[in-house]
């Protein structure tokens, strides 16, 4: 699978219509230092960061196409504390072999990891921390959202089959409609993203990719 699937009886002018500005926010979802950087907590652990680079690249490009055509963007990210590690997250950490009595983890609130890489927030663009998987859960996401008149997203970031997926189950479960650029998404395991992939096209979101979206944003520019 290579991560596009087209939009059932969609040309262009149907797309554009669909995540049209005036409607749509792009999510930018949890592309961070510790995540994606080789500096990174995950890098340091010897994780191959080159695989989610592309990713980020075309988040990039995603990005632009939203400013310039004045669709809104908001970045999501993990941002964490010994005190949001609640009982359930520090023991499954001790079950899978970790320390839940460190103070180190990912993406820490006022250390570097926990900073936004790759695509970054421009001055005005709306910031969402989370302390959980999804930008919905325990966060003001949704009733921003609604204060801007979005019923439809663009999600991308990191990972497929983690942050971006709990985030996107969320929104459809509160009714937005939902769009993913794949090639703007990544896992560290190919199989992983596809797997994904093909289950939130069948139950959750339509799979697009990054150039469709930026037609249509440029068309509506």
């Amino acid at each position: 699978m290579n991560g596009k699937v087209s939009v059932a009886g969609a040309d262009a002018d149907g797309l554009a219509a669909w995540i049209a500005p005036g409607r749509t926010a792009l999510l930018i979802i949890d592309m961070q230092v510790d995540f994606a950087a080789p500096q990174g907590v995950l890098g340091g652990y010897g994780v191959d960061m080159s695989v989610v680079a592309p990713a980020l690249e075309q988040a990039k490009v995603l990005a632009a196409a939203a400013r310039a055509a004045g669709t809104p963007v908001v970045f999501i990210g993990l941002q964490t504390a010994p005190a949001t590690d609640s009982p359930a997250w520090r023991e499954r950490m001790r079950r899978r072999g970790g320390d839940p009595d460190s103070d180190s983890g990912l993406c820490r609130i006022g250390e570097v990891g926990a900073d936004f890489y790759g695509p970054t927030p421009e001055a005005g663009e709306r910031v969402i921390g989370k302390a959980r998987y999804s930008g919905f859960y325990g966060t003001d996401l949704d009733a921003r959202l609604k204060a801007m008149g979005v019923d439809t997203l663009v999600a991308c970031g990191l990972t497929t089959e983690c942050c971006v997926d709990s985030t996107v189950r969320d929104a459809f479960h509160l009714d937005y409609h939902v769009f993913i650029p794949t090639d703007a998404c990544a896992a560290y395991e190919q199989d992983i993203h596809d797997a994904t992939l093909k289950i939130l096209d069948l139950n959750c979101a339509i799979l697009t990719s990054t150039d469709d979206v930026v037609a249509a944003w440029t068309e509506a520019a």
